[in-house]
């Protein structure tokens, strides 16, 4: 007796996770883990990804999927081992469509210069213009691998790229549907929660109001020490009203922020007058492609003046609270004379040189002598 002998189990589960997604139906923390993770087992197809994602983008995802969403691909991630005490990540989510230039990038390298540890965490462009792996590459940054390779750079420059597709090579099979749809999914979310060097302090950026508590939630479920998720609004220059978010602490407006800090949460306001910066619309810091970005950052590191200067030098004051270098916040609030300082600082090391220097060596990390010249160079 012959016959097909139907789909896999795993097939059969996953449609079923699906078809329940298509009713509307909300996964518990334990469902998501599962289904999850077999996106990242290869088990769905490219469509069957997409119409997940969107399913659930539709109706609105939940917390306890963001969870298990996490937990799912840092099971399956390569992890990057013995990191300096303190190492922090920044990023943002993306997905907030203003295509600014890359304002977390560049505050790491900011950071490093300051002796702050950074293991930064990033992919490609996937619902953006240019993400922090496209511009390093464009930078002349190699995108190592190694995690021996990885964990000197922590040790000695302060700083290591964490590249995403090397270190969750499970996220591959969702790379095609979230580039399809090219909107904000759950996806957006997870990646920044799910740092290979296993960080205790993040600063984190996003662009949605609604996710700041679950994604502080979350990453206190997972053991972090301190959090700052940011969320900047824009406001109409003239009537004050809100029009939109962007994923990083803003010129263009105030800046929320939830907080995670010696096991309690806080919620906050920044606004740029505190550290004693000009108000500047996000189109100021509209980027580019990874070209026009590298050359953006590159001059931001030679000195350039400017919002996006400023925008960088707002965020890594903020990171180096995060970070522990600081003490930015007194009675639950921002203490304005000290963010200030902090800016200060920032700005330091990029007027002497020093964040370039950390660009420079990162860049030089590699350069090996070629097969037609094996000498030393004086």
């Amino acid at each position: 007796m012959s016959g097909s002998a139907g789909p896999a189990p795993d097939d059969r589960r996953f449609r079923e996770f699906l078809s329940a997604a298509a009713t509307g139906k909300i996964f518990p923390e334990q469902d998501a883990e599962e289904v999850f993770g077999l996106i990242m087992d290869g088990v769905a197809s490219e469509s069957q990804i997409s119409a997940l994602l969107m399913a659930m983008r539709v109706r609105g995802e939940r917390p306890g999927e963001l969870l298990g969403a996490v937990k799912a691909v840092r099971a399956r991630m390569k992890s990057v081992d013995d990191v300096p005490p303190g190492t922090i990540d920044v990023c943002g989510t993306g997905g907030d469509g203003h295509g600014t230039l890359n304002v977390s990038t560049a505050v790491a390298f900011v950071l490093a210069a300051l002796g702050v540890p950074v293991a930064k965490h990033g992919n490609r462009a996937l619902s953006s213009k240019s993400g922090a792996s496209d511009v390093l590459e464009a930078l002349g940054v190699s995108l190592d691998s190694d995690t021996t390779v990885l964990g000197a750079d922590l040790r000695d420059h302060r700083l290591a790229f964490l590249a995403a597709p090397h270190h969750h090579p499970a996220m591959r099979h969702a790379a095609g549907a979230r580039r399809a749809l090219g909107i904000r999914t759950l996806f957006n979310f997870v990646g920044p929660l799910a740092n290979p060097a296993r960080v205790k302090r993040q600063l984190i950026g996003v662009a949605a109001t609604q996710w700041m508590e679950p994604i502080v939630d979350t990453l206190q479920k997972l053991g972090s020490e301190r959090v700052w998720c940011v969320c900047g609004e824009i406001s109409d220059g003239k009537s004050g009203e809100i029009t939109g978010y962007v994923d990083e602490v803003t010129l263009a407006g105030p800046t929320r922020i939830e907080i995670l800090e010696n096991g309690e949460r806080l919620n906050i306001m920044l606004t740029p007058d505190m550290a004693g910066l000009p108000e500047a619309p996000v189109s100021a810091i509209a980027g580019g492609g990874p070209v026009e970005n590298a050359s953006a950052l590159d001059a931001l590191l030679k000195g350039a003046m400017g919002p996006y200067r400023d925008t960088v030098l707002l965020n890594a004051a903020c990171a180096l609270h995060v970070a522990g270098h600081a003490a930015l916040l007194k009675d639950g609030a921002i203490v304005p004379a000290v963010l200030r300082e902090l800016v200060s600082s920032a700005g330091h090391v990029l007027d002497n040189g020093a964040a370039l220097a950390v660009l420079n060596a990162i860049r030089a990390r590699h350069v090996r002598p070629s097969v037609e010249d094996k000498t030393s160079c004086c």
